[in-house]
C-alpha cells in the first residue's frame, strides 16, 4: 500500500474527504523537492493545475482534511510525530511539514 496513505488512515484522514488527494500530492511533491514547503501557495497553484481545479479549492479541502484530522482524527499521532504539543490545529503549511519530515524519517 501507499505509505502516505497508510499514514492518513493512522491519522483518521480518509479517502472520502476530497482533500486527501490534494493533500497526498502535495506531499508527494514536498518528498520529491523541500522547496515547494517554502512557499505553500505556489504548491497549491500546482496541485490545483494537476486536478483541474482552482487553488482555493485545494486549500479549502486540505484545511478541512487537517482540522478533521485534528478535532476528530488521532491527535495523540499527530503530536508525536510532530514531536511537539499542538495547542491550536496547524496551518496547512505546518500540517504537510509535518507529514514530510516524518515521512521522511521512516523511510529507512
Amino acid at each position: 500500500m501507499d505509505r502516505i496513505y497508510d499514514l492518513f488512515l493512522v491519522l483518521g484522514i480518509h479517502s472520502t474527504y476530497l482533500g486527501s488527494r490534494y493533500l497526498h500530492y502535495a506531499i508527494t511533491l514536498c518528498l520529491n523537492n523541500e522547496d515547494y514547503l517554502l512557499c505553500v501557495c505556489h504548491l497549491y497553484d500546482i496541485v490545483a493545475s494537476n486536478f483541474g481545479v482552482r487553488r482555493y479549492n485545494v486549500e479549502r479541502c486540505i484545511r478541512t482534511a487537517v482540522t478533521h484530522c485534528y478535532d476528530q482524527g488521532n491527535r495523540e499521532f499527530l503530536e508525536q510525530i510532530a514531536k511537539r504539543p499542538l495547542d491550536a490545529r496547524p496551518t496547512n503549511g505546518e500540517f504537510i511539514d509535518i507529514l514530510c519530515h516524518y515521512l521522511k524519517s521512516v523511510k529507512g
